[in-house]
């Protein structure tokens, strides 16, 4: 019932949220608006307040406004069930207004998902306070690309006390002062060893391998298991502890990845701790390919993560702003990696996830609390406003390249093309949400199956 609810406010607030962005925009430059959908389809329920029909519609797949004048309104009376239009004053229309008005509606979505997702952190930051990682002694990962040489000059457990002679009192300072150093050494003094030099790469994929083997010590324990995912399958769960790997005992959550990632397809015997009771469990990473910078080399993955020890402070409302900033700009640049690694194959689309994926996350940040449920609500906002820039016909990013030849043309592409080229949008996008939710059933059907 939790993972049903949350999900329902989660879709509902995200939807409503983008949608009331371009409502309101519409509004405020005198575009008529007649119908204001939470869903897709035929009309189910809703009421009319002046010119305007807000409807919940039979499919449960996105919203819409529609507006007079656009193309795609013709599109989506296809799903409506092809409602006859009334007549619109000519001043009413979208095509009518000015080319920085009708940016400012086709915008105003994305606008307000990103503004959402952005008062969301900033608000748990002024609430809650700061998350970190309070620990700066690390256990690194010495079997991630490139970084093997490195990370095994420092000790498991030893403590850093200063990178390049800046002090460090969290894994957090550590990381944001290798992300800004500059290519070539950097010193890192430790408590209990001696300094090491670590050769930083300049900004990218090669520093990233490098940063993530620097991994802070952490217990084994499961934090997040993901649904589909090879701990899922061998009936892991959150709050699990691995105590050993093929009888191995398991210190840290990292010596327990090393594991997992020397074991692709590999069949392993786990001891877990799960309320004090000791069970045993069989568990076969998947394989996967990963990029390094000296070539691909296939690995082990589970679709869980560990729990790092994590700590909140206090900040105060210039840096709860700062924060929110910081937090909202990551979440843009992982949808956009995730996008790009998409069209470039470095991530299977079999991984694209639908409804069923979003409930069963949605649940789970639910049932962690309330910091963990905005969180998610806030990642999911922004993931929305980045999918709506992708230039599809019938999304924003279509419409605003619509508005883009027109500025360069002198002049907007015909009605007719328009509308054909928003019908071939609507496939398009319903294409995808099937071929999402079909990835879910697959592996719905998949666990069934395992079990």
């Amino acid at each position: 019932m939790l993972t049903i609810l949350s999900t329902l406010v989660a879709l509902s607030v995200l939807i409503l949220i983008h949608e009331f962005g371009h409502f309101f925009a519409a509004k405020a430059v005198g575009i008529l608006a007649p119908r204001f959908s939470l869903g897709l389809g035929p009309r189910v329920a809703g009421f009319k307040v002046g010119e305007t029909d807000f409807v919940v519609s039979a499919i449960p797949l996105g919203g819409y406004v529609k507006m007079a004048g656009m193309e795609d309104d013709e599109a989506m009376e296809t799903l409506e069930g092809g409602t006859e239009a009334e007549p619109v004053p000519a001043d009413r229309t979208f095509d009518s207004k000015s080319l920085p008005a009708r940016i400012l509606v086709i915008t105003a979505g994305v606008i307000m998902n990103l503004l959402f997702a952005w008062l969301v952190m900033m608000g748990i930051a002024l609430v809650k306070g700061e998350q970190y990682v309070p620990t700066t002694r690390l256990a690194p990962l010495p079997g991630i690309g490139g970084s093997a040489a490195q990370t095994a000059q420092i000790p498991v457990g030893a403590s850093v006390t200063a990178v390049a002679n800046q002090p460090v009192q969290s894994w957090d300072d550590m990381q944001d002062l290798l992300e800004r150093a500059p290519a070539g050494e950097v010193p890192l003094t430790l408590a209990e060893a001696p300094a090491v030099r670590l050769d930083l790469p300049p900004a990218g994929p090669s520093r990233d391998s490098v940063l993530g083997a620097l991994q802070p010590l952490s217990e084994p324990v499961l934090e997040t298991v993901v649904p589909d995912g090879a701990a899922a399958k061998a009936g892991l769960r959150p709050g699990d502890r691995i105590l050993a790997i093929g009888g191995q005992p398991v210190r840290t959550w990292p010596e327990a990845v090393e594991h997992f990632r020397a074991s692709p397809g590999r069949a392993l015997q786990l001891d877990v701790d799960r309320g004090g009771r000791r069970i045993a469990a069989t568990m076969t990473p998947t394989a996967a390919t990963e990029k390094t910078p000296e070539g691909s080399k296939r690995i082990g993955k589970i679709g869980a993560s560990g729990l790092p020890p994590l700590a909140y402070r206090h900040v105060g409302v210039g840096a709860a702003l700062a924060l929110g900033t910081k937090q909202t700009w990551r979440m843009v640049t992982l949808i956009t990696t995730t996008l790009r690694d998409l069209v470039t194959g470095a991530i299977s689309p079999r991984n694209l996830g639908g409804l069923l994926a979003i409930g069963e996350a949605s649940g789970e940040s639910a049932r962690l609390g309330w910091a963990y449920y905005l969180r998610f609500l806030a990642l999911m906002s922004v993931n929305l406003a980045v999918l709506n820039l992708l230039p599809i016909p019938i999304l924003d990013g279509g419409h605003l390249m619509f508005l883009l030849a027109e500025a360069v043309r002198g002049r907007p592409l015909s009605m007719q093309t328009r509308i054909r080229l928003s019908h071939a949008g609507l496939i398009i996008v319903v294409g995808l949400m099937l071929w999402a939710n079909g990835n879910d059933v697959v592996r719905y059907v998949g666990r069934l199956m395992g079990r």
